[in-house]
């Protein structure tokens, strides 16, 4: 057994602060309602992600709560709230992110995003125009919903372990890395590494195939909530965990894995991980 799951988290709306929870379904495009909705830029087209700290870094001074499978509770920085089908939302949300955006459910036809180039981001500051790359969503997911590429992201505790080892500051917050899924595991290091092309039975149910390594962008090194900006959070993989996110791509600071649904089912917090051995 590779361990069990100990966090479950979905993001209702993209690049917003996300909920936890005890059980969830599992489709081929993800975890029920996680990154079901998005803003996005009257000017540009573009979705609004953290990933462009210049522009967008306030995402994460918001919270979303799944009502139903297509609308969302937001918790603005003052604790008020907003429906995600109030007839406002755009105005509070452009007012707040000092851009005008418009809430959709409905991804654009080759929705796109710009990832700013981490390292730049660390030199210059989340103030700066840094160079930046544009990204399709969910190249490897079902299309409907907005997530950066695979319908599933993975962390290990020992990923997290590890970063807090290496840390000046001893600790490692999972919220600064955006799981899905979260699994305790005795390993060691950057265990999940090793799982790149593996598959991993969850509970009775799910199967899952791990397809890339996860490259981190600057979004964790940015201020989450009542979490400050911690540059650490990043710099270490840029250290120490600098791999290959695929075999034909270049080295990256990575954390956790990317996997693809093989097949659907329900995951519960407590699930065991398990490897399957293919023949």
């Amino acid at each position: 057994m590779l361990g069990t799951v100990t966090v479950l988290r979905r993001y209702p709306v993209k690049s917003m602060l996300g909920e936890d929870l005890d059980a969830a379904d599992v489709s081929r495009s993800g975890l029920a309602r996680d990154r079901r909705l998005a803003v996005i830029s009257r000017r540009t087209g573009k979705v609004a992600s953290a990933k462009y700290p210049r522009l967008w870094r306030d995402m994460l001074t918001l919270s979303a709560e799944a009502l139903d499978d297509a609308t969302a509770r937001i918790t603005l920085p003052d604790g008020k709230t907003v429906s995600s089908t109030d007839p406002g939302v755009d105005e509070v949300l452009s007012g707040l992110l000092g851009q005008p955006v418009t809430l959709t459910g409905t991804p654009p036809d080759g929705a796109t995003l710009d990832r700013a180039v981490p390292e730049a981001v660390l030199r210059d500051g989340i103030r700066a125009e840094v160079p930046a790359t544009l990204v399709e969503l969910g190249a490897a997911t079902p299309p409907g919903t907005f997530v950066d590429f695979a319908p599933l992201h993975l962390l290990t505790t020992a990923t997290l372990d590890r970063i807090a080892e290496l840390s000046p500051y001893r600790r490692a917050r999972l919220e600064r890395y955006r799981p899905n899924v979260v699994i305790r595991t005795e390993a060691g290091g950057f265990t999940e590494n090793d799982w790149l092309g593996r598959d991993l039975r969850v509970g009775d149910e799910l199967v899952l195939r791990v397809i890339a390594r996860t490259p981190r962008c600057a979004v964790p090194t940015l201020a989450h909530g009542d979490l400050p900006r911690d540059a650490e959070a990043l710099r270490v993989l840029a250290r120490h965990n600098r791999v290959r996110a695929l075999p034909d791509l270049d080295p990256e600071p990575c954390a956790g894995v990317y996997a693809e649904v093989l097949r659907p089912g329900r995951i519960r917090a407590g699930d065991a991980v398990r490897l399957i051995r293919r023949g």
